[in-house]
């Protein structure tokens, strides 16, 4: 996927906040450590920093949801963290994000913490984030 269709899948998957711009985009994805796994209708983008892995962003084309294509990207994001030395994965996940947090839930991601007020929204208070966790399986060694 080009930075053009991860920017317009993601505005069309947070339309409540604010979507990422293609040259944000373009921009993470230069930086090393950076991964992008995508399909048809999803994408995740993860960086690796040694030994963790961060989910950066997720994102499902609103027609296709609930088809299975997040997890398809989310587990494939999971197996490019592992080669490349990731040893666990957090991520970000608004509070109020039910069908995120069941995904995240079903996948195995367990919370370790919470950030009050931390997604700014059209709604009248702030969003807390809930902070994630998962062990991720010994994976390849880099080379």
């Amino acid at each position: 996927m080009t930075p053009v269709e991860l920017a317009t899948l993601h505005g069309a998957a947070f339309d409540a906040g604010r979507g990422w711009s293609a040259v944000e985009f373009a921009q993470l994805l230069e930086q090393k450590g950076v991964f992008l796994s995508h399909n048809t209708q999803a994408f995740a983008l993860i960086r690796v920093t040694l030994d963790e892995a961060e989910l950066l962003t997720l994102a499902t084309n609103p027609a296709h949801r609930r088809q299975g294509h997040a997890k398809t990207a989310l587990t494939k994001a999971e197996s490019i963290a592992t080669q490349n030395g990731a040893c666990e994965m957090f991520l970000e996940v608004a509070e109020d994000n039910a069908a995120a947090r069941a995904l995240y839930t079903r996948t195995g991601y367990k919370q370790v913490g919470r950030r009050p007020g931390y997604y700014a929204t059209n709604a009248a208070a702030p969003v807390a984030a809930l902070v994630l966790r998962k062990e991720l399986p010994l994976g390849q060694a880099p080379e």
